[in-house]
């Protein structure tokens, strides 16, 4: 009996709206025994094909698919276009080298545009909104690091590294960063350690917008950079003015791009003393040693406290904070978490001041997290305007039938 799913009466909405999740609780039947990571047939209570999906019995999302087309064969020629179509993606957003190579037929930008603008760090492949569920690959300059996030990605790794290897010329090693929480829910182990060609060196240094950065591939957030956060960077570049408080500062990119901006003293505020050596470093990489910057080593909310007490106040406020909320069931919790410290950022503004606030919680959606911030707004007890509306790069596109891939939401505040 030929290995699919068939999914109870009434559940294939979300498949025919092209969502690439499916729960276990939407499943009626596993016809045969399939081998985890498999590639089958998902069909309707009536037996009508409906998608193809690679299959992990131990997640709750059973099923991750990939494709809608029942004449489709989900084979090398399969997986090759897929990587290639992301990656032609990522050449017409970045005129930087290797784009014209990269794939047969892609945009040629890399003659256009001063050198010294270039970006060599950014996201070639994104998951579920590539079409490549469970795969995150990331550029930064000649090292690819990648993450498998899932049983179907992790079973065809080497099928994948190997066709990476190829799609990218000048790729001179491949990096895997598979140490997230979620693989334990797909009953993977977290991995780390080289793919292909040469070993990581301790740390690269990269460029965005024409700033340089030192980065750590082999243990630092995520895969090394928040890449995700490039445009918005740019952005507060143009705010930057006066006093800057930057919190969960991390390795002070925002601080970096403050300094360009003609900020005055820039006060980051970080857990992590290493973050913050590499804070340092960076803003002296770029021309800025020997300002009159603090880097604090400190809990941002304890901190925020002991400035309010001191009655400090500053011109722009950046709130970057982790994920607090990494599921549905943390949202009310991550909810007062996100109220307090919008609170705490609101009191520290000089009136006219600028807040810059984030969240990178999936489960925060757009709305909550206005609501958040106005009542963090009529606790603090002062009148604030959105001004703009901020959200993840290019490089880090949302698939329309995929909501979740909208993860990161941002507000520019006027704080009266």
């Amino acid at each position: 009996m030929t290995p699919s799913v068939i999914l109870k009466p009434g559940r294939e909405a979300s498949v025919l709206r092209k969502h690439p999740w499916v729960f276990s609780g939407a499943i009626e039947q596993v016809v045969g025994d399939p081998a985890g990571g498999e590639i089958l047939p998902v069909r309707d209570a009536t037996g009508r094909f409906l998608a193809w999906g690679y299959f992990n019995r131990l997640s709750q999302i059973t099923l991750r698919l990939l494709s809608w087309n029942g004449e489709e064969r989900i084979d090398e020629g399969f997986w090759r276009g897929r990587l290639a179509r992301a990656i032609d993606g990522r050449c017409s957003l970045f005129p930087t080298h290797h784009c014209d190579e990269s794939v047969e037929g892609s945009a040629s930008l890399s003659g256009k545009g001063p050198v010294e603008q270039r970006t060599n760090a950014y996201r070639l492949v994104n998951a579920e909104s590539d079409g490549l569920p469970g795969l995150i690959v990331d550029r930064y300059d000649e090292f690819l690091v990648a993450q498998f996030l899932t049983l179907g990605m992790e079973v065809r790794k080497a099928q994948l590294v190997e066709l990476l290897a190829e799609l990218v010329p000048g790729t001179t090693g491949i990096h895997e960063r598979s140490d997230v929480e979620v693989r334990e829910k797909e009953g993977l182990p977290s991995v780390v350690g080289p793919l292909h060609g040469a070993s990581l060196p301790p740390e690269v240094i990269v460029t965005e917008n024409g700033l340089q950065f030192v980065v750590d591939l082999v243990a630092g957030h995520k895969t090394g950079f928040y890449l995700d956060q490039r445009e918005n960077r740019a952005i507060l570049e143009q705010y930057a003015s006066g006093e800057v408080l930057n919190c969960f500062a991390y390795t002070g990119a925002f601080a970096v791009y403050a300094a360009r901006g003609g900020a005055g003293r820039i006060t980051n505020v970080e857990t992590s003393a290493s973050a913050l050596v590499l804070a340092r470093r960076n803003l002296a990489l770029n021309g800025f040693a020997g300002r009159n910057d603090e880097h604090i080593e400190a809990d941002v909310f304890h901190e925020l406290r002991r400035y309010r007490d001191a009655g400090r106040q500053f011109d722009v406020v950046l709130l970057d904070p982790p994920k607090f909320a990494p599921s549905r069931r943390a949202v009310k919790r991550a909810a007062r978490g996100y109220k307090d410290i919008n609170w705490l950022a609101m009191r520290l503004l000089r009136p006219g001041g600028c807040l810059f606030s984030f969240s990178c919680s999936a489960a925060i959606s757009a709305d909550l997290f206005q609501k958040i911030l106005f009542g963090a707004a009529l606790d603090a007890g002062r009148d604030v305007q959105i001004i703009s509306r901020l959200a993840q790069g290019p490089d880090h596109p949302v698939l329309l039938s995929f909501p979740e891939s909208a993860y990161l939401k941002g507000t520019i505040c006027r704080v009266w």
